[in-house]
């Protein structure tokens, strides 16, 4: 088992973090938890994650990073605690299990997208004749499109052809 050079990396540049070195943390709870555990190697890299969090109100709060040998302590109470494995070193533990994304099937947004620019039916019908449009029209105006793009595609496909013409919507 080999010796950690550094304590930690910052969690937005990567750099390491030395033992006993000065380092930040945000004061939100979030960000402190332990399976998140950002720790910053500056205020401006503390500075650099708010974009991405959106936290309401926080500040970068100094900190020291452990000595190695408080360090090792440390890492010896947490893997006895945890387990009864030794292995302190990221490469001896267990592999993180990863598990596969849920079997339910996303809605495609290809069958639910609206086709029709709603503004301008609602125009079109005003100006034909003075009705207003209920914004329900669209879903099934939208079907009906598809089925009209959908025979127009086999039609090009059947030719041999990879562009939908102006004659394949009859």
């Amino acid at each position: 088992m080999t010796e950690a050079a550094f304590w930690r990396r910052c969690s937005s540049c990567k750099e390491p973090i030395g033992f006993g070195v000065q380092y930040w943390v945000c004061n939100v709870s979030t960000c402190t938890r332990p399976r998140t555990g950002f720790v910053f190697c500056s205020v401006s890299c503390w500075d650099g994650h708010l974009g991405v969090v959106r936290h309401r109100e926080s500040w970068a709060v100094e900190k020291r990073a452990p000595s190695a040998a408080e360090w090792a302590a440390e890492q010896g109470q947490a893997a006895s605690a945890t387990a009864p494995s030794v292995a302190t070193s990221p490469s001896e533990r267990s592999p993180r299990r990863i598990l596969p994304p849920p079997a339910t099937r996303e809605p495609d947004p290809l069958e639910s997208d609206v086709l029709i620019v709603i503004t301008k039916l609602k125009n079109y019908i005003r100006a034909r004749s003075g009705f207003n449009t209920s914004d329900r029209v669209v879903i099934p105006l939208s079907e009906s499109v598809r089925e009209l793009c959908d025979r127009a595609i086999e039609k090009a496909r059947a030719e041999g052809r990879k562009t939908v013409l102006d004659r394949d919507f009859e």
